[in-house]
């Protein structure tokens, strides 16, 4: 099943794929995509109610606006360096255990709206990453049991504001949180359509240029693992995003580094979970 979100900001409504293609609009079955939805087994409870309702779902408008393809999470948990190549092409040693960091769920944003370069920012950054998104309560998971909290994956780019996340002291939550920071979608692909989460083609290219081009395979925490590590230092909630790491070909680890500047169009894809275009637009 591919879930998604459409509408204006803040204002956005559910909608399912079909297997034709078609996207039609879910609004009648009562729920948004957010904890209680997922909590209460609501992929499998929408399935059903789809058995009795698609037919009478309006289609939605290939024009209309996709948002983040669920409700604002209760916490957004990235993981750094989790690419080999990654890792390399900063000067970084390969990590022993998962780096973790989190990403303001104000960050959130449609897959396809401008990313605004933040007022001061000299350095942002782009960053195509594989994002989890927990099903149910997590907490102490083992690594065999982790993949029975998994919802589902989509696609998210982890915008970065180099130096505010790495020049100037404390954690890299400052240089990750900027609003629209964290296109979400435009699908959230349940996990029966995704057999091998750590064997996906992701890309990512700027204004045509080719610059991410990898495969997760390259993780050097899988799935499970990640699962299973976080939730041994907290709680996940139905919800909740885990966003995996990025492969090598970051504006940081290039040679002078290059970042992003008003104008510029980011186009990125992860296989099986859909696309992003977002344009760089200047602080207003």
């Amino acid at each position: 099943m591919k879930l998604f979100r459409f509408g204006s900001p803040d204002h956005e409504h559910p909608g399912v794929v079909l297997p034709t293609g078609q996207h039609i609009d879910v609004t009648h079955f009562g729920e948004d995509y957010d904890e209680s939805f997922f909590a209460s087994n609501g992929p499998e409870r929408l399935t059903h109610w789809l058995t009795a309702h698609a037919q009478n779902c309006p289609e939605v408008s290939a024009e209309e606006r996709f948002g983040p393809c669920i409700k604002r999470p209760s916490k957004i948990v990235c993981v750094g360096l989790n690419y080999a190549k990654h890792a390399a092409e900063t000067g970084a040693a390969t990590p022993a255990e998962p780096i973790l960091f989190f990403k303001a769920t104000t960050a959130l944003c449609g897959p396809n709206d401008n990313v605004v370069i933040p007022k001061r920012s000299e350095k942002t950054d782009w960053e195509v990453e594989l994002a989890i998104i927990i099903g149910k309560r997590a907490s102490y998971v083992e690594l065999d049991d982790a993949m029975d909290y998994v919802a589902g994956y989509a696609l998210h780019n982890d915008y970065s504001e180099r130096a505010w996340q790495l020049e100037r002291g404390g954690q890299w939550v400052k240089g990750k949180s900027a609003d629209t920071f964290a296109p979400l979608g435009p699908y959230l692909v349940t996990t029966d359509e995704v057999p091998e989460p750590n064997n996906l083609h992701l890309w990512l290219s700027i204004n045509g240029k080719m610059l991410q081009d990898s495969n997760t395979d390259d993780m050097i925490f899988n799935v499970p693992t990640l699962v299973s590590y976080i939730s041994q230092f907290m709680t996940l909630l139905p919800g909740d995003v885990i966003s995996t790491g990025t492969p090598a070909g970051v504006g940081l680890g290039m040679s002078p580094p290059w970042y992003l500047k008003p104008g510029d169009v980011v186009e990125l894809g992860i296989e099986g979970l859909g696309e992003q275009k977002q344009t760089a637009v200047a602080f207003t």
